[in-house]
């Protein structure tokens, strides 16, 4: 089984030549085809992905890149979903690594009769140090150590892809297709794959409540899909024994929490928060 890779990119020329080669040293056939959905991009993104084309061709892998103009993230997914020519679908963003094994997993994770949703696991990295504290209290949400949470990276096969029609024109895409599955639906693989928060407090706060803006748009949009979403709150003691453990990790987390409700709305797009 061989997978379609869908690529949505908005100004990633610093991160898709990282990302594509990442994408090249997979281990197997798994990857046939990468589809990079440039959307509205003013920077050297296109040329950069363009630039790979010898090296897919060396793998037998085919390379489409798409020059579009601002359609906004669900647009750059949907493009690229008509572009793909493959069962299997992952939807990675421009900006993740991922390891040599992953794909090969994914493919085979996927190579099952029923609707299945599959990711790796992910490794948050960061360079400032409330980036680093805030990742290191975020990856030990239960949500996110014990689910399968998707940020970044998720993938479905035909059965699972069948789940939805087009991307709407949502905040969330990758919280939209999870709640498609019900959590004995989705699958959380070992090998791992490098995601960056975005760096400093007032983009953490930024990216922060477009998350729960989108959350509360698809509470509105499927109610009834967000019962498949299983994210409780952490207890009580499960938060008192992050502070005992990790006091600068609780205390950068919690205040982008605060600063989070004090704020207002964000009315921007895309958000990438860099």
């Amino acid at each position: 089984m061989t997978l379609s890779v869908i690529l949505p990119a908005c100004n990633e020329g610093a991160y898709i030549d990282a990302c594509l080669a990442a994408l090249l040293a997979s281990d197997g056939p798994a990857v046939a085809q990468v589809v990079v959905a440039a959307n509205g991009c003013t920077d050297d993104t296109v040329a950069r992905a363009r630039g790979h084309d010898g090296a897919f061709a060396a793998r037998g892998w085919a390379l489409t890149v798409l020059d579009l103009p601002a359609l906004g993230k669900p647009g750059a997914l949907n493009a690229g979903d008509a572009a793909a020519v493959y069962p299997l679908r992952a939807y990675l963003d421009a900006d993740v690594q991922v390891s040599p094994p992953l794909m090969a997993q994914i493919a085979a994770a996927l190579a099952v009769p029923g609707a299945r949703y599959v990711s790796g696991t992910p490794v948050v990295t960061a360079r400032s140090w409330v980036s680093r504290a805030y990742a290191r209290f975020w990856v030990r949400l239960p949500f996110v150590a014990q689910g399968v949470p998707g940020f970044g990276l998720f993938a479905v096969n035909a059965a699972g892809r069948a789940r939805w029609d087009a991307f709407p024109a949502i905040i969330s895409d990758d919280t939209y297709v999870r709640i498609q599955f019900a959590p004995d639906e989705r699958v959380k693989l070992p090998a791992p794959y490098h995601w960056p928060l975005v760096e400093g407090f007032a983009r953490l706060v930024r990216v922060r409540r477009r998350q729960d803006q989108g959350v509360v748009e698809l509470t509105a949009l499927a109610p009834d899909l967000m019962a498949n979403e299983g994210k409780d709150s952490p207890s009580r003691g499960w938060l008192l024994r992050r502070l005992v453990a990790d006091p600068p990790a609780f205390a950068v987390y919690t205040a982008v929490k605060l600063a989070v409700r004090l704020g207002g709305r964000d009315q921007s797009g895309w958000v990438r928060g860099r």
